[in-house]
């Protein structure tokens, strides 16, 4: 790597010195931990929302349905722009995309209209794909290929310090704001305007910092890798790796995201631990600050072990630990759950940076591909909220068991490299 010269976003040629991508990285990680918050607020939004509207829990769960659905709508446009732009111009569109989405939270709680939210969630998660796009492949490429997992995994590990803190604010200024107002439904619902005000003006902020910052091109830096593996034709679908992480991805956000929807009803169950909404919202932050601590240690944990293999080594350890929450009941069932946030901690990353291993030319498309599979985060978890409403919340975490089995599998081979027919 050292003594490869790349463009600087200005024309300008800088040196590639790790002091350089140290900076890129640095100034990243702001992103990881936006998007990772924003997330993260709806799990907050769902049972606000159902209560407000008088949702089923399949209703309440269009929620991530319109917020991940975004994913597989936007994802290959998202690739495709950011192949055409940069990856530093993609980021600054989806955070102006993003501060959008946020505003429009504004006019949907004064209309009290549910479907005006979710158009918002759409909008508000166009932008967080294009950033995803954007952001996760542009960490992976700056450095070597054999520490991309590690590299990725803790940068993600700021991801999920927006998730700890997201519980807090939304219990805090949504769920405690709500209850203390003892109002109208429209009351309980405008509770939500001023904190999506104050996230976009810090995505506006972002949006200027990122405009303003020189960022290393590394575009020059992966077309030189693909003439150095003699340049790779073809298209990204080629390479079960990918194919299979597409599908790892799919069910691994499911999965989580499912888990973390359900938090709060789960810990309001009278046989898991009663607990009042706003007090319930503030345990998320220990099931989403596991995976936090997790990346932070996984990301050491990879420079020494094989990627793969610790990705299956967690994936088993999440199906035991989901047993356990099904079976048992009180303290038990509800430390059980929240111990999957560790057990998620290097899962996404490490997949992801598995899947675009060796992909030259083609990893723009393969971001795409694999963003585009994000979209498990909206079909699982109504497939749970079905689940729930006909056997109940404690018996449909049976689904997300099916998709850590997966993703062990593919820790153990699916992630190895190769071609496939096409």
């Amino acid at each position: 790597m050292a003594g490869i010269n790349i463009a600087s976003t200005d024309g300008n040629v800088i040196s590639n010195s790790t002091g350089n991508y140290n900076f890129a990285l640095v100034s990243l990680t702001s992103l990881f931990f936006m998007w990772g918050f924003i997330t993260c607020l709806n799990d907050i939004l769902i049972p606000h929302l159902k209560g407000i509207f008088d949702l089923s829990y399949a209703q309440a769960m269009l929620v991530q349905f319109c917020f991940f659905g975004a994913y597989f709508i936007v994802s290959l446009p998202a690739g495709a722009l950011v192949k055409k732009r940069g990856y530093q111009k993609g980021i600054v569109i989806g955070l102006l995309i993003a501060a959008v989405g946020c505003l429009c939270f504004y006019p949907a709680a004064a209309l009290h209209s549910y479907p005006v939210f979710l158009f918002a969630l759409f909008i508000l998660a166009s932008g967080i794909t294009l950033l995803q796009v954007s952001a996760n492949p542009y960490v992976s490429s700056l450095g070597a290929a054999k520490t991309a997992s590690s590299r990725l995994t803790l940068t993600q590990a700021f991801n999920s310090l927006g998730t700890t803190v997201a519980p807090y604010f939304g219990a805090v200024l949504i769920l405690n704001h709500a209850a203390g107002a003892m109002a109208t439904a429209q009351q309980q619902a405008a509770s939500v305007q001023m904190p999506y005000v104050m996230l976009a003006v810090a995505l506006l902020t972002l949006a200027a910092i990122f405009a303003w910052l020189k960022l290393p091109d590394l575009s020059t830096k992966q077309e030189s890798e693909t003439d150095a593996e003699h340049a790779i034709s073809g298209s990204a679908w080629q390479y079960s790796h990918l194919v299979l992480g597409a599908i790892g991805i799919f069910v691994y956000v499911g999965a989580e995201v499912s888990i973390g929807s359900f938090l709060v009803s789960f810990f309001n169950d009278p046989n898991i631990a009663g607990l009042e909404e706003a007090e319930a919202a503030k345990y998320i932050a220990y099931y989403w600050g596991g995976a936090m601590v997790g990346r932070f240690i996984g990301a050491a944990v990879m420079q020494k072990l094989a990627a793969g293999k610790v990705l299956a080594f967690n994936a088993g350890v999440a199906v035991v630990l989901i047993l356990v929450a099904m079976f048992a009941s009180g303290t038990l069932a509800m430390l059980a759950i929240l111990l999957v946030g560790l057990s998620n901690s290097i899962m996404f990353p490490t997949i992801f940076s598995l899947a675009i291993n060796g992909l030259g030319k083609h990893t723009s498309q393969a971001s795409g591909i694999l963003c585009l599979a994000i979209v498990g985060g909206a079909i699982l978890p109504v497939i749970q909220g079905v689940l729930a409403d006909a056997i109940g919340i404690q018996m449909s975490f049976f689904m997300p068991i099916i998709c850590y089995v997966f993703i062990a599998y593919y820790g153990l081979k699916g992630s190895k490299p190769a071609t496939v027919s096409v």
